[in-house]
């Protein structure tokens, strides 16, 4: 990428985590591109829709997450295992307004470009899930994305009830165990 075009980029990334954060992740890409100083027709030529431009910001704390459940599979516990990475998913989860149906969603949708991630983030859940299932330290009914349903709305919950994510967690728990 040439050194303009690179600025430009990084423009666009700052002026868009500053814009979801604010205003969730519906801000319009007129106004990032305005704020970034560039035309909204650069901004599409680095990000052709909403969720590439959501996949570049998040691209990383899902990446995050999946790191952290394979080092979560050793773990002593694996109910804490699970808990544990419950608890950075919903803190990822709650990075901006909106996100958790946006989540929700791109996992129906193979050819959103935040699918990929998406759905590596949820396989590591999965992961943690099965195993804290194999010790029969949670329920064996539970399925993936029931767990990921109920966490997304944990974090759908918190933008409503600030503060609350511990308290939604530990009622979360309660309702998983065996």
């Amino acid at each position: 990428m040439r050194a303009d075009a690179r600025r430009n980029y990084e423009r666009l990334l700052t002026e868009a985590e500053t814009a979801f954060r604010t205003r969730g992740i519906d801000a319009s890409l007129e106004d990032i591109a305005r704020n970034a100083g560039v035309g909204i027709g650069t901004l599409y030529r680095h990000f052709p829709n909403r969720d590439a431009l959501l996949e570049a910001l998040l691209h990383d704390r899902f990446a995050a997450l999946g790191e952290l459940s394979t080092r979560l599979l050793d773990a002593d516990s694996p109910r804490a295992a699970l808990i544990e990475w419950l608890r950075e998913f919903v803190k990822s989860s709650n990075r901006y307004q909106g996100l958790p149906a946006s989540v929700v969603a791109t996992l129906r949708n193979e050819k959103s470009r935040l699918y990929t991630s998406c759905h590596a983030m949820k396989e590591a859940g999965s992961q943690l899930l099965a195993r804290a299932q194999r010790a029969g330290v949670v329920r064996a009914d539970l399925k993936p994305d029931e767990l990921l349903l109920l966490s997304a709305s944990i974090s759908w919950a918190n933008e409503h009830s600030p503060d609350s994510v511990d308290r939604f967690i530990t009622l979360l728990v309660e309702g998983i165990d065996p």
